[in-house]
């Protein structure tokens, strides 16, 4: 499910993509990532994609938050949580800070 993830972010020209292995720190997801869409309609369109890629890829429908404003979109698909933002909106909350990693995989 990972690898559907950060390939569908790669597609659809996130930015700043950013796994967290989350095993040992929550119990609520494997990993967790982070990226940046460029604007409000562009941080739509990428989770649009996303949701579109797991579904596609058997991982069934990923509940979404945030996706009519898209500052901040949160697609939760059990295993992996993916969070997508506005560049202002991620420097804001600084989630990677927050569970304390340095791992970017792209961009």
């Amino acid at each position: 499910m990972i690898d559907v993830v950060l390939q569908s972010l790669d597609d659809a020209k996130a930015e700043d993509i950013v796994s967290i292995d989350m095993t040992g720190k929550s119990p609520m997801s494997d990993y967790m990532v982070v990226a940046s869409g460029r604007s409000h309609r562009h941080v739509g369109a990428v989770a649009d994609q996303v949701a579109r890629a797991l579904k596609d890829n058997g991982f069934g429908t990923a509940r979404i938050e945030g996706l009519g404003a898209a500052d901040w979109v949160l697609l939760d698909a059990g295993d992996v949580i993916v969070h997508i933002f506005r560049p202002e909106v991620r420097e804001f909350y600084n989630l990677e800070k927050m569970w304390q990693t340095d791992l970017p995989l792209t961009n």
